[in-house]
């Protein structure tokens, strides 16, 4: 199996509402009854046609490719009330070029926001989920 057969796994840290709502949007997509434990971290990667992982790969294709939009549309304050020990790390299996755009992305909206990833993890990924019906509005 050559590194193109896999798939990257890249950490975002949510609040567990967004952590919720994401678990909810893969069981629809993909059939992800345990999202919490679909991923294990210690492996080098996720076998591209695992359903979970090609969710994951999908949704965060689309979150890259809408990140000025979301960011736009991105609650930052309700992201930094939440308490700092309540986030949740939460694994995205994606193609190492989406994780590497994704990464430069948020990292960058944290330096604009000069915030913490966890935030602006929380706050865009729940702007992206706002638009799949998978996270009530506030």
């Amino acid at each position: 199996m050559t590194s193109d057969d896999r798939y990257t796994l890249f950490g975002v840290y949510l609040s567990a509402d967004v952590f919720d709502a994401l678990a909810e949007h893969l069981y629809a997509e993909a059939g992800v009854v345990d999202y919490g434990n679909y991923f294990d971290s210690s492996d080098s990667g996720v076998p591209v046609g695992d359903p979970g992982a090609d969710a994951t790969d999908d949704l965060l294709a689309d979150v890259v490719a809408s990140f000025a939009d979301l960011y736009d549309e991105a609650d930052f304050d309700a992201a930094r009330r939440v308490d700092a020990d309540a986030f949740v790390l939460a694994h995205l299996a994606a193609e190492p070029q989406t994780v590497t755009r994704a990464r430069e992305r948020f990292q960058a909206a944290a330096t604009i926001q000069e915030t913490d990833s966890r935030t602006v993890h929380t706050a865009v990924l729940a702007a992206f989920l706002s638009t799949m019906d998978g996270l009530e509005a506030d």
